[in-house]
């Protein structure tokens, strides 16, 4: 991180204390430095904090994760609702004035699987706001098997990429094969991970996917694309790892596409890909648009319906299921119980996304929301 300085760090994540018994959906933190140093903020986070290049050092009173290292905050930690934002850090700078006519209005949600509230679960992802880029990433659960937390490396490695999108902005040219390069490079933790990386450049959709997390985009109500998963074999994906039996960054699909204002991206780990099919995505997606939600409301909505299905011991065929199937594995239920992170991205014109919209509320999108309405006409009129 190393010649870039955070000007505002906008941080989600945020989670209740070790005695609640369910997590609380709240909305996006906005943190500012002070001179000297010392944070400030609305609620409890559980998340990244970056400032200046360097992690905060400070030592608060209840939990906060930042990188890998738990601290505690002076605020309570209230708990009521089942939802809970993801492990996100959001990276703003200012003073850039490339001229751009389409923008990402993002949101995120975050279900740990039940069993890892506590710690975290192994998932993260990052926004970039004004870089207009998201990444997530899934931890290989299977590191547990020998005391490894693999949330600690995809918590660094979606830190470190967030880290190379910002400074390869700053320098004018934006690739997400070499911020990933970068971000496996500097990820010297144990464990591993999957990696999807998403961003706007140059007013087209450019990706990057290694393992099974991936990205849909849907216009018109209709796929208009989904990224393939990588696989060595059944439930086995490609993953980047610290060691000599990592899978390179150079291996991972990268694909451009042309999006226009009315188009959503879903980007997702398995969690969400393992559990509900494309169809059923999409039919989320029309359904919180009809409904005026913001990005952050439907991600949540989609990761709620995603975590239903896996809890749902009676449900009928998931795709994961299928491909169990298919392999010659018998599973004992439709649905996976995983972590689930879901980041959707509302693609607008510029001049009708706020400047700095606050990802964690509902944000206005009427002016996008009429460009649309043709489309939702189709819709409604079911």
């Amino acid at each position: 991180m190393a010649g870039c300085a955070f000007k505002q760090v906008i941080v989600g994540n945020l989670y209740g204390s070790r005695s609640c018994l369910r997590y609380r959906n709240i909305s996006t933190v906005i943190l500012g430095l002070k001179t000297q140093g010392q944070p400030t903020f609305h609620s409890p986070i559980y998340g990244y904090v970056a400032a200046h290049g360097n992690f905060l050092n400070k030592r608060f009173s209840s939990p906060v994760l930042l990188g890998s290292k738990c601290f505690r905050s002076s605020l309570p930690s209230p708990c009521s609702s089942a939802l809970s934002t993801a492990p996100s850090v959001s990276l703003s700078k200012e003073n850039i004035s490339v001229e751009k006519t389409l923008k990402l209005i993002s949101g995120s949600c975050y279900l740990p699987h039940p069993d890892k509230v506590e710690t975290g679960g192994e998932d993260a992802h990052f926004i970039c706001k004004h870089e207009q880029a998201i990444g997530v990433a899934d931890g290989v659960g299977g590191w547990a098997g020998v005391g490894v937390d693999a949330g600690h490396y995809s918590r660094k490695l979606m830190l470190s990429s967030a880290s190379a999108i910002q400074c390869d902005h700053k320098n004018g040219s934006i690739d997400l094969v070499r911020a990933l390069k970068k971000a496996h490079a500097e990820t010297k933790v144990k464990g591993s991970s999957t990696a999807c990386i998403v961003a706007l450049i140059n007013e087209g959709l450019c990706a990057i996917n290694l393992g099974d997390s991936g990205f849909t985009v849907v216009r018109d109500g209709h796929k208009l694309f989904s990224s393939p998963v990588q696989l060595h074999g059944f439930n086995f994906p490609y993953q980047l790892a610290n060691g000599k039996h990592s899978d390179l960054p150079s291996s991972g699909q990268v694909f451009k596409l042309n999006v226009a204002p009315g188009d959503v991206i879903v980007v997702g780990t398995d969690g969400l890909f393992d559990n509900l099919f494309n169809n059923e995505i999409i039919e989320l997606v029309v359904d919180a648009l009809r409904d005026g939600l913001s990005p952050n409301k439907t991600a949540q909505r989609i990761a709620a319906s995603a975590q239903q299905v896996a809890q749902d011991k009676h449900h009928p065929e998931t795709p994961f299921s299928i491909a169990a199937r298919e392999a010659g594995f018998h599973w004992p239920t439709a649905g996976k119980l995983d972590d689930i992170t879901v980041v959707v991205s509302y693609v607008t014109n510029a001049s009708y996304a706020c400047s700095k919209p606050e990802l964690g509320k509902s944000t206005h999108l009427s002016g996008f929301l009429d460009r649309i309405k043709s489309v939702l006409k189709l819709f409604i009129a079911r």
